[in-house]
């Protein structure tokens, strides 16, 4: 009997034991709390070069290299590590006596389980008696495409000459988060000058080559006193007001916009000759200035190599050239020696002429001897040259045909060309289109134009023999056919621009952030028509010298790049729809102007109800809220541009 109670109070307990098994409790959306610090915030006298900062729960680091910044900067890195609950930081430089140190973790510390970011997190601490406490505080963006620009370095200058940036170590630094906001801290009250670097080499120095914004006017920091009101709700559901004082930090809207002032240093990077009858010279940078050419060796020595003997093939900016030598004298010489003189870089930065003599050798290949039957029997062999049509089966109609061709062209026979349009079953003769090479300087791309009929077939023949090459060769026959769109199958789209002066140019662009179309704006609207049906953007510049290109900024000349803003949505064009937008370039803040559709650098995402009632317990003590488009909004008015 003993035993069969046992048996059923142990069946009993694990029934009990089975029942269910205890949730895991909601998910965790908070980020780590601070607790304590070693040395505490606004410490002064610290003297230490291990600093420990301690929280609620186990963190760890993303990428606290490149993240964490200490100010003012440090020759050698610091260490970074998080352990546990504590995230260690072994400065290894020697402290500076009398300096106020901040050490500025933006978003580099998260919880270990769920990854929730602490972010804009900073301690500040003094090696002297006092502190310094003023802050400024802003925004950086890429002034061509309005990209939020991550882990910027931001700083400031004391010394408020031109030329500190280039010469001076920045006083005071900070990055920018995942917005592109950052504040700079522990700044002594006095005058500054702001600027933003991709400092590449780490020097805390702008290079030419490297990323910049600067802000046109000098910065004096403040802080402003005021009353905080909260509202407290009581244990019986009553709501009582209490008023506590606060801090606000000045300027806390400074809008910096990055550039690359596309500067490279200028040499002949490389040089070469494909075949007997082509040399190739690469530049580093682009050029404004076509080098001199003189060949001095051989018979041909003294010679200047120029339209008269050659055709040039090259880019836009004159960076890579391809000469092809028209004048057989010249061309079967196997070695040559040129003299190069063009402009070079010198050690000041500035360009400057110079002289270089390349060499230039060719190896013919040796003709396999055939034997004398195979002679007799095979067709005489006949160089052919490649000629392509580039246009596509579907042409549209405000556009002609495209051409490439293998080598430059001698001769193009009119008479082997030929166009015919179908009508219902028959193909018929009409006037063909002429030929033309697209640009002066592009011999191996030819065009077309024409009035198309909308909707029509056409066939495009070519003779063969039609095309002469500058080396004799010939061309294939040619034939291409190709129907025209209709008025029917194009999407128009007209902005009526509100509220903006100045000359502006609008750009239409595709769901890579890249322009399609490029437009000035007359009489306040521009109409962009001929457009295919998809998904399209847009955005507008400032043409501040009215040469219809937007163009970058210069430290030197102390010039801001153009200006540039969105619109701020996403439009869909359907086939024969004729659509008109207002715009209004002043009504959106500038961070809150471009579609987050196009826009590449987007926040991680985190708890944004947990973030903001973090940053307004924050304000009262740092004075520093940001919150995406409350400000910034007006690039021309009462806040400050740029």
């Amino acid at each position: 009997m003993t035993w069969l109670v046992a048996v059923i109070i142990s069946l009993l307990m694990a029934a009990c034991a089975s029942m269910g098994r205890p949730e895991g409790g909601p998910r965790d959306e908070d980020p780590p709390v601070y607790v304590r610090s070693n040395p505490a915030p606004g410490e002064v006298r610290f003297n230490k070069n291990r600093i420990e900062v301690y929280f609620n729960e186990n963190v760890q680091l993303e990428n606290p290299q490149q993240k964490v910044v200490v100010s003012p900067a440090q020759r050698l890195t610091p260490q970074v590590i998080a352990g546990g609950k504590r995230v260690t930081v072994d400065l290894r430089d020697t402290l500076l006596p009398n300096t106020t140190y901040t050490i500025d973790f933006a978003d580099a510390i998260a919880d270990l389980n769920e990854k929730n970011i602490l972010d804009g997190f900073a301690l500040d601490f003094a090696t002297g008696d006092t502190i310094d406490t003023l802050r400024i505080s802003g925004m950086l963006f890429s002034a061509r495409n309005l990209e939020p620009a991550q882990q910027i370095l931001v700083g400031v200058h004391s010394n408020t000459a031109d030329s500190a940036i280039s010469t001076l170590k920045l006083d005071r630094i900070a990055r920018t988060n995942q917005y592109g906001q950052f504040t700079i801290r522990g700044m002594k009250p006095g005058q500054y000058r702001v600027y933003a670097i991709n400092d590449i080499n780490r020097d805390y120095k702008w290079d030419r080559s490297e990323d910049v914004a600067f802000y046109d006017f000098i910065v004096e920091p403040s802080a402003v006193n005021f009353e905080v009101t909260d509202t407290l709700l009581a244990s019986d559901g009553t709501d009582s007001l209490a008023t506590r004082p606060g801090v606000q930090y000045l300027p806390n809207d400074i809008l910096l916009t990055w550039f690359n002032e596309e500067y490279r240093s200028q040499y002949l990077g490389d040089y070469s000759r494909a075949d007997s009858t082509r040399i190739t010279l690469n530049f580093a940078a682009p050029a404004d200035t076509l080098p001199i050419l003189t060949i001095v060796s051989g018979a041909n020595a003294g010679r200047r190599i120029d339209q008269s003997n050659s055709i040039l093939n090259t880019t836009l900016y004159l960076d890579s050239l391809d000469i092809w030598f028209t004048d057989p004298a010249i061309y079967t010489q196997d070695s040559m020696l040129i003299e190069a003189r063009y402009k070079r870089t010198d050690t000041l930065d500035n360009l400057s002429w110079t002289t270089d003599t390349l060499r230039f050798n060719y190896i013919r290949r040796k003709q396999k001897k055939e034997k004398k039957k195979e002679e007799a029997d095979s067709v005489p062999k006949v160089d052919l040259l490649e000629f392509k049509v580039t246009s596509g089966s579907q042409q549209d109609l405000y556009k002609g045909l495209t051409f490439s061709v293998s080598q430059p062209i001698s001769v193009i026979d009119s008479a082997g060309i030929h166009l015919e349009i179908k009508q219902d079953t028959l193909w018929t003769p009409v006037t063909p289109p002429v030929l033309r090479q697209d640009t002066i300087y592009t011999p191996l791309r030819y065009k077309a134009d024409y009035q198309w009929e909308p909707g029509e077939k056409y066939r495009l023949t070519i003779d063969s023999m039609a095309i002469k090459g500058i080396y004799g060769y010939i061309n294939r026959p040619v034939i291409h056919e190709f129907s025209v769109k209709n008025f029917e199958d194009y999407s128009t789209l007209t902005f009526n621009l509100t509220d903006s002066t100045g000359l502006i140019v609008v750009e239409l662009l595709n769901s890579q952030d890249q322009p399609v179309m490029t437009l000035p704006v007359v009489d306040g609207s521009v109409t962009f028509d001929y457009i295919n049906p998809g998904t399209y953007y847009a955005r507008g510049f400032y043409d501040v010298n009215h040469n219809g290109v937007w163009d970058t900024g210069s430290i030197a000349e102390q010039r801001q790049p153009e200006e540039i803003f969105y619109y701020p949505k996403k439009i869909e064009l359907k086939k024969n729809w004729d659509i008109q937008q207002s715009w209004n370039p002043l009504e959106i803040p500038v961070d809150m102007q471009k579609p987050i559709e196009i826009k590449k650098n987007k926040p991680k995402k985190t708890d944004f109800s947990q973030q903001q009632n973090n940053e307004e317990e924050e304000e009262d003590e740092w004075g520093t809220n940001f919150t995406p488009g409350s400000q910034y909004n007006d690039r021309h008015g009462n806040h400050n541009h740029r």
